[in-house]
């Protein structure tokens, strides 16, 4: 099978680069991070003109519809930049679980940004204050919710709420919404994985030790080797999960985990590497590389930790 993606879909990855490349992110998260989020709205609103904010809304409510592919090429490129605010949830999610209902349109144009919180494996919402919609799902049913305890991250762009239901349950394909949470997560992953490998190679070749450039090391070489064949074996996994999910194949599940389960893997790989690389001034608050670092701690557990999704991959091989 052929996971390559063709020259329309590299486009619209570049057209995002392009966009979010002049955006300063690192700016912007930090500004989240601290309750300023003027200057992430700004991003969401380069984000919904290049239309993300639409692939997963259904024509109807004046989406895109798209295939999930599309959606993993521009989430790839979304965590490549460490966007803040709730984009698996607002981008993936909530698309699936409102797909009859007319607020749709509203995610679509980016100017409603919704929150969701799917018990038992994504239990609080993210930055449940600053959405302007906060769904609850579970039992096959979503309802519109309301925030309540704040729990700190350990990215602090990346806030969690406990949520309380609010409204009447309206029938919604939750179990379908899960699996693209866990699929759009996966795809950050492998985004900030191979933003972070960049950034090592990159600091690798002015870094000098001894009087000679580090990259000039077989160990350094063989380290960042090592997260670009993790980062390059994940990505097919996170494509081939998108076509499982758009095709209805029955294993769709099974290669939904695979895929964060290995982009999880690689991601920390790469932020082990990057750091090791960098030396501690990595981790300053200083450094962009440390938003990059807590960004996947964040990303790892969310929707279904890394242990959670092997053993479901397990089971579906057994079965």
């Amino acid at each position: 099978m052929n996971f390559e993606i063709d020259d329309q879909q590299r486009d619209f990855a570049a057209s995002i680069d392009a966009a979010l490349g002049s955006a300063d992110l690192p700016a912007a998260v930090r500004a989240w991070g601290e309750g300023d989020t003027a200057p992430g709205r700004k991003v969401w609103a380069q984000l919904a003109d290049l239309g993300v904010t639409a692939l997963m809304v259904p024509e109807k409510y004046d989406g895109i519809e798209a295939h999930p592919v599309d959606l993993v090429v521009a989430l790839e490129r979304v965590g490549r930049w460490g966007v803040p605010g709730p984009v698996a949830e607002s981008i993936a999610v909530a698309p699936i679980l409102l797909a009859a209902d007319e607020r749709s349109a509203g995610l679509a144009s980016g100017e409603l940004i919704a929150t969701v919180a799917l018990p038992p494996l994504a239990p609080r919402a993210v930055d449940a204050d600053t959405a302007g919609l906060i769904l609850l799902a579970e039992d096959g049913q979503v309802r519109d919710a309301v925030a309540g305890t704040r729990h700190e991250s350990v990215d602090m762009s990346r806030k969690l709420f406990d949520v309380t239901a609010s409204g009447d349950p309206q029938s919604a394909d939750v179990a379908r919404a899960f699996e693209f949470g866990a699929l759009a997560t996966a795809a950050q992953l492998v985004g900030a994985g191979q933003a972070m490998l960049d950034t090592a190679v990159e600091y690798a070749k002015q870094r000098s030790q001894f009087g000679t450039v580090i990259g000039t090391y077989q160990a350094i070489k063989h380290k960042l080797a090592d997260v670009l064949i993790a980062v390059e074996m994940a990505r097919p996994l996170v494509y081939g999960a998108a076509i499982a999910l758009a095709e209805g194949s029955a294993d769709a599940a099974r290669d939904v985990s695979a895929a964060k389960a290995a982009a999880a893997d690689a991601a920390l790989l790469a932020a082990r590497s990057a750091l090791q690389t960098h030396g501690a001034i990595g981790f300053t608050q200083e450094h962009d590389l440390s938003l990059l670092l807590v960004r996947v701690q964040a990303l790892r557990p969310a929707w279904g930790d890394p242990t959670w999704h092997r053993r479901r991959v397990l089971q579906a091989l057994t079965a």
